[in-house]
């Protein structure tokens, strides 16, 4: 697929926000009466932080990675509007959960000093996210489409930061990627339900006349309040 270069940061603006809200509001209805649910929840697994969380932060760490402050120019990529609901043990959903994303550029290129290609790297591309989960547990970002990075399957980097719980790390990863049955991060989850939990798909989005994506990835954590 080609990459699509963005016109500006207008595309995220209030409007969009609000737009893509309402319809994350009508998906995380499956999950509205917690409990019911709750014994076909599958833990999200673990998995490394890697050795390229970003080891010096970007100055923008919102979550919007396509521009970064007031710049005009946008990063290369296939924009993706990334969301999900983070829960706990039972699929009630987690308050002011901190959650962190960070991801290779359009040529393969982390937001680290010891990164390959570094030469290579998008400047407009902030590489690195926050979101902090309201009532809803629900995060949103906008980003690209992840690529692959020498030796890995095209993936992007979640940690999930809840004050007194241990940081939580995990990966996102491709539906129907083919270099995924190669990758011994993604194939070291032994247990096919939790690896399968990690794998989403990247759809069109509806309407959208810049070739958007959406994808939406749940993170249930192995824990609940009282434990």
């Amino acid at each position: 697929m080609n990459p699509i270069r963005l016109a500006s940061s207008r595309h995220f603006n209030a409007r969009d926000r609000r737009h893509f809200l309402r319809r994350l509001a009508l998906g995380a209805m499956f999950f509205s009466v917690p409990g019911a649910f709750a014994e076909a929840l599958v833990p999200t697994p673990r998995q490394t932080e890697g050795p390229f969380y970003p080891d010096r932060l970007p100055l923008d760490t919102d979550n919007d990675l396509l521009v970064i402050n007031d710049a005009l120019t946008p990063a290369v990529g296939t924009i993706t509007w990334l969301s999900g609901r983070i829960l706990d043990a039972r699929g009630e959903p987690l308050r002011n959960a901190l959650v962190e994303i960070w991801q290779v550029d359009h040529h393969g290129v982390y937001l680290h000093s010891g990164s390959a290609n570094r030469t290579r790297q998008d400047s407009n591309f902030q590489g690195f996210g926050r979101f902090l989960t309201g009532s809803t547990g629900e995060y949103l970002f906008r980003t690209i489409k992840p690529v692959a990075y020498p030796g890995r399957t095209p993936h992007i980097h979640y940690a999930v930061k809840i004050k007194g719980r241990e940081k939580f790390t995990t990966q996102c990863y491709i539906k129907g990627e083919p270099q995924n049955e190669r990758d011994g991060v993604l194939r070291g989850i032994r247990d096919a339900k939790a690896r399968d939990s990690v794998i989403v798909p990247f759809e069109p989005l509806k309407d959208s006349r810049a070739g958007e994506l959406a994808a939406r990835f749940d993170i249930v954590l192995g824990f609940t309040p009282e434990g």
